[in-house]
């Protein structure tokens, strides 16, 4: 018989959570209403408590790969988990991002495809996105903003890790914004202890569209070694109307997702977990808001992905703590002109195009724990790699103009040691070897790089931490950024370019372009109190101060002129040093009767050659939750108000292409009741004030006020009610 938790429901390390959960999906519920002892930040290797409540108790890896309470780790980590997930209701998974300090989600209205902003810096893979440990790379530039996206069902998710800044260099290569990672739901989030089959289905209508949804997953454990779960969702919505009444053309969608896994335990603290996830959204997009000669595309996408893990977790081995994956990740998106005028440039009505990228990739670590005098250490060694193959076809247009085929191979190493004496000193220290090539046509590039990282946190009082980082990280040029080149349409004899073709411009390939470099210095504070103010009410607070200098950033520069004055060339060079300083602060209240949670963004970026303000700076915003408990917890109650700053002309460099816009205030309130811990019927309003808005970097004004409904149940066989003779909990 195979039990993976240690005796007690305690598990030492992260391994034992990913063992029973999933690489922690769901290990948690947050805003729980049990309370804990204040105690000092958990040392490596050292255990952690199972049952955590809140958000801000939850156990992450993101910062270190090993299992650490996100309010005790030394960096600047946020979490989603069950109870948020509920609380937000989101239709797309930008909405799980709103109010998350220092992170912006960009979603346009007619698109399903997602971009993470983190600290003012976003696209060509800064921030790193990983579904299920699988890489997320989809690239496919126009005249429009979508130069590093994902697609994803928020319904499939189970959690959520965000890392921001580039002090995850142990984490992801090219995450010099940050990183992302996503799980998805798994055996565990559908069965309780002691069942053996269980099914969870939840139907959800929303008024404005409308909108409907249907899920339904299902899980079995053959013998105590096997877990099995298979599932699928399927979303669709018409044209929703925004704050003044008004239809948004082409924000009507289509999409359904298929999930399937299996986990094999072959022994005692072993385990092997194999997945599958495809998911296929149709709808119509353009790159501006639509007028009669714009460029519309019926699309289509499918982004599929297979991973395969195997990780080793035995609490009384302490040189061996292993997690691997490999992984595949294909996102193919089609197109048709379907509206607008014809053109060189995008072609005629009814003339496709295709967008395509495989990644390949796989990781493996293992942590080694040991004791040196009275120093607690934990050193991970582990690396990474991953192949980008692009293939775009457009015969019509100059989409594979702007989006060139190509590939690139990028890997990476690192060891890490953690530290901890007594309670009161940690410190991290680690450094990562990153390389990376490129080939394409005729040009090819190459690089690779050391990136150290130093933390030290002291904890002078068992509530209070502070820590200070520095951190370096390194991003290597892509595909489209290396590779395109060509003449811009329409092929009028302009400018002649070197490979012998004509058009209004050339862009030119940049073999000599250089990898950016981010070096981050942060300081920030860590609070966890109980019992402040009454007996079991809690308190949880991350704030931190930052600054982020970035050399050798990449950007597309226009230079030369033609015979008529015009700009003749464009390529992407390292032209700007741009410095981001900020201020985040993350925090919640709970008395278990009430809560009451407060995030807040201040960011600032320029252009350190010039003195101009980044285009990628999010605007400033604070956002507040304040909700109730009654009947004995089974029906919560939330309001959230999210209010986001102005941005204005004087916040923009010279020649932006991005418009100014209006400061906001978005009100969600959300009301759910739980007659058993089998059913959840949850109701919603969305932006209650019925807020004409657009959000930056958008061009589609958001939705109005919106309606929500939603029932969930589950239903399985019976349950065990005891733990097991000898004292292990699955």
């Amino acid at each position: 018989m195979i039990r993976v938790l240690a005796k007690g429901g305690v598990c030492p390390s992260f391994r034992c959570f990913w063992l029973s959960s999933a690489a922690g999906a769901a290990l948690l519920t947050g805003l729980a209403t049990s309370a804990y002892a204040q105690t000092a930040p958990t040392a490596p290797g050292q255990p952690v408590a199972a049952n955590d409540s809140i958000a801000l108790d939850s156990i992450t890896v993101v910062s270190t790969l090993t299992g650490i309470q996100t309010v005790d780790a030394l960096g600047p980590v946020s979490v989603l988990r069950a109870d948020q997930f509920e609380q937000l209701m989101a239709n797309q998974t930008s909405d799980l991002f709103l109010g998350m300090p220092g992170v912006t989600a960009i979603q346009n209205g007619n698109s399903q495809q997602t971009s993470i902003n983190i600290r003012g810096m976003q696209d060509f893979g800064r921030v790193a996105v990983f579904v299920d440990g699988a890489r997320q790379n989809f690239t496919q530039l126009g005249h429009a903003n979508a130069a590093g996206s994902f697609f994803l069902e928020p319904a499939l998710l189970s959690s959520v890790d965000v890392f921001r800044g580039p002090a995850s260099n142990i984490y992801g290569s090219g995450a010099i914004g940050g990183v992302v990672t996503f799980r998805t739901k798994d055996a565990d989030d559908i069965l309780k202890p002691g069942q053996t089959w269980g099914v969870e289905s939840t139907g959800e209508f929303g008024s404005n569209g409308p909108m409907g949804f249907g899920s339904m997953f299902g899980a079995a454990r053959v013998g105590q070694n096997v877990d099995l779960f298979v599932g699928g969702t399927y979303r669709k919505a018409t044209d929703y109307q925004d704050g003044n009444g008004d239809d948004v053309p082409g924000t009507a969608f289509d999409t359904w997702t298929g999930i399937a896994k299996a986990t094999f335990r072959p022994a005692d603290f072993h385990e092997v977990k194999v997945s599958a996830l495809n998911y296929n959204s149709t709808y119509t997009t353009s790159n501006d808001v639509p007028t009669p000669g714009l460029s519309q595309y019926g699309t289509q996408v499918i982004n599929q992905t297979l991973t395969a893990s195997y990780n080793y977790a035995n609490p009384d081995d302490n040189l061996f703590d292993w997690n691997s994956t490999v992984y595949w990740n294909r996102v193919e998106q089609n197109q048709v002109k379907v509206a607008g005028t014809p053109s060189a440039i995008t072609g005629a009505i009814g003339n496709p195009r295709s967008f395509t990228i495989d990644t390949t990739g796989f990781d493996a670590n293992n942590t080694s724990r040991f004791d040196f005098y009275s120093v607690r250490n934990a050193v991970t060694i582990g690396g990474e790699y991953f192949n980008d193959n692009v293939s775009n076809i457009d015969n019509y247009g100059f989409g594979d103009g702007y989006n060139p085929s190509g590939e690139r191979d990028v890997g990476g190493a690192f060891v890490q040691w953690q530290g901890n004496y007594s309670s009161w000193l940690e410190a991290i220290a680690a450094v990562r070897y990153d390389s990376y090539s490129l080939n394409g046509g005729n040009t090819s590039n190459s690089d690779s790089r050391f990136s150290p990282k130093f933390t030290l946190g002291v904890t002078p009082l068992p509530w209070f931490t502070v820590y200070g980082t520095y951190a370096e990280a390194f991003r290597a040029p892509t595909v489209t950024e290396t590779l395109v080149s060509g003449a811009h349409p329409p092929a009028i004899p302009i400018v002649t370019c070197p490979d012998g073709s004509y058009g209004t411009f050339c862009f030119m390939p940049n073999p000599n372009l250089q990898a950016e470099v981010g070096k981050n210095k942060e300081i920030g504070v860590n609070i966890k109190y109980d019992d402040l103010f009454v007996k079991g009410d809690k308190i949880r607070l991350k704030a931190n101060a930052y600054q982020n200098d970035v050399s050798d950033y990449i950007e597309l520069v226009q230079y030369g002129r033609s015979r008529y004055g015009t700009t003749a060339y464009a390529q992407y060079q390292n032209i700007a040093s741009a410095k981001i300083t900020g201020y985040e602060l993350e925090s919640m209240y709970d008395t278990g009767i009430w809560f009451l949670g407060v995030n807040g963004t201040i960011t600032r970026g320029e252009n350190t050659e010039d003195g101009q303000p980044l285009s990628t700076i999010m605007p400033d915003n604070i956002a507040t939750t304040i909700g109730v408990r009654m009947m004995d917890g089974k029906l919560t109650m939330s309001a959230r108000w999210v209010a986001v700053a102005a941005v204005t002309a004087a916040d923009l460099p010279v020649g932006s292409v991005y418009d100014p816009t209006s400061s906001f205030n978005l009100v969600n309130f959300y009301v759910g009741y739980r007659p058993s811990e089998n059913v959840l019927a949850a109701a919603s309003v969305e932006n209650v004030l019925n807020e004409q808005y657009t959000q930056y970097q958008q061009f589609l004004p958001s939705a109005g006020i919106t309606f929500k409904g939603s029932l969930t149940i589950k239903f399985g066989d019976g349950y065990l009610a005891s733990l097991s003779p000898s004292g292990f909990t699955r």
